[in-house]
Formats: structure tokens, C-alpha cells, sequence
């Protein structure tokens, strides 16, 4: 129970500092986030621990838990290891597709286009991206692209919140096209040009 309890804190605190409604910067209390879930300190300091795993707190000597700020200057980095770690994700995980797999991405895909709002649109995003990847079956790789994946969506929220409109998403149309021709160098150039649009 623990366990689910701290799921429960971890992502919905991942998602405020995501979205920028925990601003960096701010204070993790731990009584007041006990208080919020009901729950004892046992499962807040389990889900800090995992905020810090994932860069998104750090602990600072006498100050506490804080969300951690963003450097403007890691994009560049954050999209170039995009590229090279889905690229390879992307390569093991094609021979092991399903048509049952590129269905399930294709509910994902239509899920990002009809999207109303910046924060669906994220997890539905995210979620298109590591349903693509996941046949792969290496978790080391896939826990790293996960961590890219949440400082990416820090940024995306940071600088586009304002400018976000729903639009259907072709590369992930293109993507989906590609697998479905069994073409995986077209379908890893899509993913490519994908990624390095957001810088």
C-alpha cells in the first residue's frame, strides 16, 4: 500500500513541477504534503527520493526539498540525446512490432490530435513515445528516455504554454505510415526531424 501511496504523490507532484504550477525554486514540505494525501512521512519521503532521481528536486543543506530550476542552455543537449537514444530504441524495438502494437499507437496518435488542453496533450505525447519505443525491451535504455522525456516536457511547458493550440501531429501520422511499410530507416529520419523541431 506504501508503494502505491508514494505512485500516487510522486506522479502527481512530477506533473505540477512539469507543468510549472510547482515553480522552481519552491519548497516540498513534508508535513504539508502528508497532510494533503492523508498518508504518514514514510511515503512523501519515497516520492521525493524519486523527484530527485529524476532531476526534478534536489535537497539543499538547510533549505530542504526544492523543485530544481531550468536551464535554458540544457535543451540543445536534452534533444541531441533524444535523438540518439530513441534512434536506438527505435531500431530494436521495430523488429518486435505487432499489428496489436502499431494499434495501440495509432489510439495514442488520435488521442494527441484531439487534445484540447497543453496537459493531455503531454501525456498523451509522452505516452505515443514510449509506446513506440517499448517493444525494444531494454529497460536501462528505456529509463533513460524516460528521464529526457520529463525534463523535455519542463521545457515544452515553460516556453510554449501560452502558444499551444491543438493541431493534429503528421510525424506521428509519417511514424505510424513508415512501421506499417516495415520501412525503419524512413519511419527513424521521421523521428529524427520530430524531435529536433522543439529546439
Amino acid at each position: 500500500m506504501t508503494g502505491t501511496i508514494a505512485d500516487t504523490i510522486y506522479q502527481t507532484l512530477s506533473r505540477r513541477i512539469v507543468s510549472g504550477d510547482l515553480p522552481a525554486g519552491e519548497k516540498l514540505r513534508q508535513d504539508h504534503i502528508a497532510r494533503e494525501f492523508e498518508t504518514s512521512h514514510v511515503p512523501v519521503r519515497e516520492a521525493l527520493l524519486r523527484l530527485e532521481a529524476h532531476g526534478l528536486a534536489a535537497s539543499q543543506p538547510r533549505r530542504g526539498m526544492r523543485v530544481t530550476a531550468l536551464n535554458p542552455a540544457e535543451i540543445r543537449e536534452i534533444v541531441e540525446m533524444r535523438v540518439a537514444l530513441e534512434g536506438l530504441a527505435l531500431r530494436h524495438a521495430i523488429g518486435n512490432m505487432t499489428a496489436e502494437h502499431l494499434n495501440e499507437l495509432d489510439e495514442l496518435r488520435l488521442a494527441c490530435d484531439a487534445a484540447t488542453d497543453m496537459e493531455s496533450w503531454e501525456t498523451s505525447n509522452r505516452a505515443f513515445h514510449r509506446t513506440l519505443l517499448a517493444p525494444c525491451n531494454m529497460p536501462r535504455l528505456l529509463a533513460s528516455i524516460d528521464d529526457l522525456h520529463i525534463a523535455s516536457a519542463r521545457h515544452l511547458f515553460a516556453h510554449w504554454k501560452n502558444q499551444w493550440s491543438p493541431r493534429p501531429d503528421k510525424d506521428h501520422a509519417a511514424i505510424l505510415s513508415a512501421l506499417r511499410e516495415r520501412d525503419g530507416i524512413k519511419a527513424g529520419e521521421i523521428l529524427k526531424r520530430h524531435l529536433r523541431r522543439v529546439q
